[in-house]
């Protein structure tokens, strides 16, 4: 007997949904309904209503959930079920917001697979969440998971520094530097990466550059803990200039 593929829907990056028969085509309100369900997995439908349809009266706005949801593509399970006054999606939709926040949820709290074989960078550096939507609560959503995200590259680049896998290690905290240029704690794991593999010159070299930024963009210094880092007799600066303003561009972001 052939096997049915649970439907997925995927939230990172461009909205898609897939059934086992394939790519599903939603119109627009198929997409928000659906997307806000999968990323609070309930809600009742007076919620629904007022978020999806908030410029227009109660009723007019119930009358579009109604509609919206019977133009939902019909299946066994159906995509969303009722239990009271409440829509929920079905426990068989995977939805792959939820992965990243589990996979980032547990490298934070240092629990589930060690992640020595893979570390999931491709997962953690992935797309944002439904760019180009512009309503509230996907904007909250997609602040939160680049939030848990930037947590998430932090604690990955100080793990991997002490297993000694610092090339990795270095992929993971400019991630987090790309992501947010002004981060203290990514630099700082970019300089210890530096300092685990000896490279006095380049540490000392990233972390004047990201003071000096600091400095023009906010007027303050690093934290004494990132001065700490260093020695106090800082080596004679070698670098070639051009090269220098190459680091603070980057740290600037131009190169995003």
């Amino acid at each position: 007997m052939r096997s049915v593929s649970p439907p997925q829907l995927r939230l990172l990056g461009q909205f898609r949904l897939e059934l086992s028969t394939g790519t599903v085509e939603l119109c627009r309100n198929g997409q928000r309904l659906l997307a806000f369900l999968g990323l609070r997995g309930r809600a009742s439908r007076t919620v629904l209503a007022g978020t999806l349809w908030p410029e227009v009266t109660e009723e007019h706005a119930r009358g579009s959930l109604r509609t919206t949801l019977w133009k939902l593509p019909r299946g066994e399970p159906p995509l969303i079920g009722c239990c009271g006054d409440a829509l929920l999606v079905t426990p068989a939709l995977r939805v792959d917001v939820h992965v990243l926040a589990r996979t980032a949820l547990d490298l934070v709290e240092d629990r589930g697979p060690s992640f020595r074989a893979r570390p999931p960078l491709e997962l953690l550096t992935g797309e944002d969440l439904l760019p180009g939507w512009d309503e509230d609560w996907v904007a909250v959503e997609r602040e939160r998971l680049r939030q848990l995200r930037l947590h998430a590259l932090d604690t990955l680049a100080e793990a991997l520094i002490r297993q000694g896998r610092t090339a990795l290690a270095m992929e993971a905290a400019w991630a987090g530097v790309r992501a947010e240029p002004l981060r203290e704690s990514a630099h700082r794991a970019i300089v210890s990466a530096h300092l685990a593999e000896g490279n006095l010159s380049e540490a000392v070299r990233h972390y004047d550059a990201f003071r000096r930024l600091l400095n023009e963009e906010l007027g303050v210094a690093p934290s004494s803990r990132f001065a700490r880092m260093l020695p106090e007799r800082l080596p004679a600066r070698t670098a070639p200039r051009g090269r220098d303003r190459l680091l603070r561009d980057c740290l600037r972001g131009r190169f995003r």
